[in-house]
């Protein structure tokens, strides 16, 4: 009876060891807002003359949400990012303290704001410029406290084409501003704004609609009246930017980063 004990207890030991000595996935942690957050693929609807709820697909999608798909089993990706979110929202609810929390030495942390910044008149989100670099240059250096490694993205662009089929630039100053602290602080950054924007104008005012979070009228329960989103990416259009990100990480050869890539 005491030698099966032992040799049970000599199993769980060895079990143990080779838990405790396998290699931790390195984190891939993303702060931002709701082009890069996790959405739900269903949302309830209550139809008040049927008194039934229906459960209806919910189409949008945030690129963070994709990017998971691109990486391999070595890589765990904690999205942090939340609809309408700011840097100065993100930082006043918690948010940022809980992914630092969870921050180790070896982790990447993407980091893109602006879209939110800028809305002037939403008092709870708005940062103004001097604050949102600010903002940006902390992020830099506490995530490099942790042993982990910041990697900047400026916002990816709205389809808003004007009447001659070009373009039109939405964020402001903000990309600069961003593009400013990485290279003061040399920090990798992504200019996701200027790729996403050579896209939407490759593909053309028609071309591009297909990427966006668009509805037809009577498809829906979600948006009877249909849906005519220029900001918010569809599956299609979340996967592209996702694969976006991962080939400018790959040419830039971020270190450490091409170790997680899905071969």
């Amino acid at each position: 009876m005491m030698r099966r004990f032992s040799t049970i207890a000599i199993i769980g030991v060895l079990m143990l060891f080779f838990l405790s000595s396998a290699p931790k996935p390195v984190k891939v942690l993303m702060a931002g807002d709701s082009t890069m957050a996790d959405k739900v693929l269903y949302k309830t609807v209550f139809d008040s003359l049927t008194g039934k709820s229906y459960e209806e697909p919910f189409l949008e999608r945030g690129w963070g949400q994709l990017l998971p798909e691109l990486l391999n089993d070595k890589a765990l990706v904690k999205n942090y990012a939340r609809n309408g979110r700011s840097t100065r929202s993100f930082i006043e609810e918690g948010l940022w303290t809980e992914l630092l929390n969870n921050t180790e030495k070896g982790d990447f942390v993407i980091i893109q704001f602006g879209h939110n910044d800028e809305s002037v008149e939403k008092t709870g989100r708005y940062t103004n410029p001097a604050q949102f670099r600010l903002n940006f240059v902390a992020f830099v250096a506490e995530v490099r406290l942790k042993g982990a490694t910041p990697v900047l993205c400026t916002p990816v662009a709205r389809r808003n084409f004007d009447n001659t089929g070009r373009l039109v630039p939405t964020h402001g100053s903000y990309p600069e501003i961003i593009r400013s602290v990485a290279r003061d602080y040399r920090v990798p950054m992504i200019d996701l704004e200027k790729l996403t924007s050579e896209w939407l104008q490759h593909e053309g005012v028609e071309g591009s609609k297909k990427y966006f979070h668009k509805i037809a009228p009577g498809i829906s329960r979600l948006y009877p009246n249909g849906l005519d989103d220029n900001t918010h990416f569809n599956e299609a259009g979340a996967r592209t930017v996702a694969e976006m990100f991962v080939k400018e990480v790959a040419t830039q050869k971020i270190k450490g980063f091409e170790k997680i890539f899905k071969k």
